[in-house]
């Protein structure tokens, strides 16, 4: 009973841990100190497993030891206890051994996981987190047109993996969508619970409990035909449900009035599973959205033969900078225009790495500006976590600035601090403009508008992850070591609408990269003005 009491306050703990820490999910590099945390606990529990053992094998050996002792005893009591030295040994057992025995008992050998789970509790994630991962799996799935069977086989591109994801796991993920009232979503993964479920994987959730979520958001969809067929399917496993049979009159009801309305015959449901493509998605607040998520496929490029003909690759010394002469820098067109270039080998392993240790315990979930209040927020649409790094913070910061200016030709002087970004579970960041569009923006009066980017890859991504624009259709994808940089601004401070840009959705990697926004101010007569609007 103790024992059972004991684990029951451990769960509970658990439980309670899951609420203090949020934002986790989205940055893979601080995800990675949880494995450790939690390859901690898993230690800390074993050894309350052996100390748990340990007791229990100690009690057990008492408890034997006295049934055979009583089932003597009891058997000629007065025999028994004719001997002065058994006499003498029981009152010894009842006032010293028994006392013992209780003491033992008594002992709660999970004290020790409980502390360490108390001291862990901060850095755990909560329901925002669980909530925010499961969104980014959605997010994946259409941007990279996955279905949820290769989610839950774990069969994404380029990987070869046993994480899977079990009937009650589908179902939760279902669950998330459905409290969202993301029926299109709720629709794709309680199907798949049921698929599982029906191929014989065993599972804590009922088949009854997926079939009546399942077909309410099949009805929200607008399908009552296998709303009905699938409610039918519920009331046959449990005619008692105490929603089921209400339902079903109300679809057929409703079905039979529409199809009076319409002057249409009964179609029967399709015999078909659900899959991808069953149901249209719902449209949202992104214009491009399906061009967006094209690129990020690697479909829909429109670098043509006659585009490409006019890209070229050269050495660049920065326009004679000093520090480039002896050594210039390998130089590629990525797009004529507007013209974006991708510089090699510009930031080496050992600066990475010492970039990414600074920012680390630094990182903070990134935020965007709300264009009606100008108030920094965060925001669905960018999922990743930011430092913003100093010359003062390392050696190494004032290499990169320096280098930036170096190959640029363009001042550091008002540019803004080295920002560092990695990007969590599906960490994306959609279209958007770097230069700012609002007039009255009061952070452009000192050192004016982001005229250029200077962008770091700082990790290769095994898959996803691409830095893509839409107005133009260009698709550019990160490779360790190598930064790419295009201007914001026309020569004429006027803002190029066409370097809308976004990051797509990491789906398996860890994305670092570090950039350098760089002002107007002091790019005077390193940037003169042309001689149009649009030069």
């Amino acid at each position: 009973g103790r024992t059972m009491k004991c684990l029951v306050f451990i769960s509970w703990v658990l439980v309670s841990c899951l609420r203090t820490h949020a934002e986790v999910f989205t940055s893979i590099g601080q995800m990675t100190d949880l494995l450790y945390t939690e390859k901690e606990l898993v230690q800390s529990l074993r050894d309350y497993i052996k100390a748990e053992e340990s007791k229990l094998a100690a009690v057990k050996s008492w408890a034997n030891k006295l049934d055979a002792l009583t089932r003597v005893s009891t058997s000629d009591p007065e025999g028994y206890l004719a001997h002065p030295v058994n006499a003498y040994k029981l009152m010894k057992r009842l006032n010293t051994e028994w006392s013992e025995l209780e003491s033992l008992v008594l002992q709660n050998p999970s004290d020790g996981f409980i502390s360490n789970m108390s001291v862990h509790r901060q850095y755990f994630p909560d329901e925002e987190d669980q909530t925010g991962a499961a969104k980014a799996l959605m997010r994946l799935q259409d941007t990279y047109h996955l279905d949820s069977e290769a989610f839950s086989k774990g069969m994404l591109p380029g990987v070869h993996s046993n994480a899977v994801l079990t009937v009650d796991d589908c179902f939760d993920m279902g669950k998330t969508a459905y409290n969202d009232a993301d029926y299109y979503h709720a629709v794709l993964w309680f199907q798949q619970a049921l698929k599982q479920l029906d191929d014989g994987e065993e599972a804590a959730v009922s088949k009854a409990d997926i079939l009546d979520y399942l077909s309410y958001s099949v009805y929200q969809m607008g399908d009552l035909p296998r709303a009905i067929e699938l409610t039918r399917r519920l009331v046959a496993i449990d005619p008692n449900h105490q929603r089921a049979g209400g339902n079903l009159r109300y679809f057929e009801q409703l079905l039979m009035k529409q199809l009076k309305e319409s002057n249409q015959d009964y179609q029967p449901p399709s015999e078909e599973p659900i899959q991808l493509g069953t149901y249209t998605r719902p449209k949202d607040h992104l214009p491009e959205r399906e061009t967006y998520e094209a690129l990020c496929r690697g479909e829909g490029l429109q670098l043509t033969e006659a585009r490409r003909s006019r890209l070229f690759c050269r050495y660049h010394d920065g326009k004679r900078s000093p520090r480039l002469l002896l050594k210039p820098i390998k130089e590629e067109d990525e797009w004529d225009s507007p013209h974006i270039v991708r510089y090699l080998n510009i930031l080496s392993d050992q600066e990475i790495e010492k970039i990414k240790e600074l920012a680390k315990p630094r990182l903070a979930r990134a935020t965007v500006r709300d264009p009606k209040t100008g108030v920094l927020t965060t925001a669905p649409y960018r999922v990743s976590k930011s430092a913003w790094l100093e010359g003062e913070d390392d050696p190494v910061i004032d290499r990169v600035n320096q280098r930036i200016q170096d190959i640029t030709g363009l001042t550091v002087e008002t540019a803004e601090l080295l920002q560092v970004a990695n990007y969590g579970v599906g960490g994306q960041y959609e279209p958007h403009f770097d230069f700012s569009r609002r007039p009255f923006d009061s952070n452009l009066k000192v050192d004016g508008n982001r005229l250029a980017t200077f962008l770091n890859y700082m990790s290769d991504v095994e898959a996803g992850g691409a830095t893509v624009f839409p107005d133009f259709g260009a698709s550019i994808w990160p490779r360790k070591g190598t930064a790419v940089f295009w201007y914001n601004l026309f020569r004429s401070g006027e803002g190029d609408y066409r370097t809308r840009h976004a990051a797509c959705p990491v789906l398996v990697g860890s994305k670092w990269v570090s950039n350098k926004w760089i002002h107007e101010r002091g790019q005077e007569f390193r940037r003169p003005c042309g001689l149009t609007e649009v030069d």
